[in-house]
């Protein structure tokens, strides 16, 4: 069982940035994949970036180049760096991960970007 707990959403204005925190009960290492989903009224929930235990990213065409994923292992955390806000970016994010068993989720944190 994998336990994670979301940090750091919030109100922004449109050209800010946000970093989200991500606490995992277990070590980051052990994970196959792990990083951050949003999902904003009405639309589906669709993948933002994630990373793979080999080291491989995958960044949404909608964020890259604004979003990056850091991670710290010392501290099993993963972040969501968000810069350049844009209002379209407002959703509840949510910190998933995956392991040999199953896929786990946070309770999600609400970003809001206002124009």
């Amino acid at each position: 069982q994998v336990h994670l707990v979301e940090s750091g959403g919030g109100l922004v204005q449109a050209g800010g940035s946000l970093r989200l925190s991500c606490a995992a009960s277990v070590s980051i290492a052990r994970l196959n994949v792990m990083g951050w989903y949003r999902q904003a009224p009405g639309n589906q929930r669709e993948l933002v970036a994630t990373f793979r235990l080999g080291g491989s990213t995958n960044v949404a065409d909608s964020v890259k180049g604004r979003f990056t994923i850091p991670r710290d292992f010392g501290k099993n955390t993963v972040q969501l760096q968000m810069n350049s806000l844009k209002p379209e970016d407002t959703a509840v994010y949510s910190c998933n991960c995956q392991d040999d068993w199953r896929s786990y989720w946070g309770q999600g944190t609400q970003v809001t970007v206002s124009s």
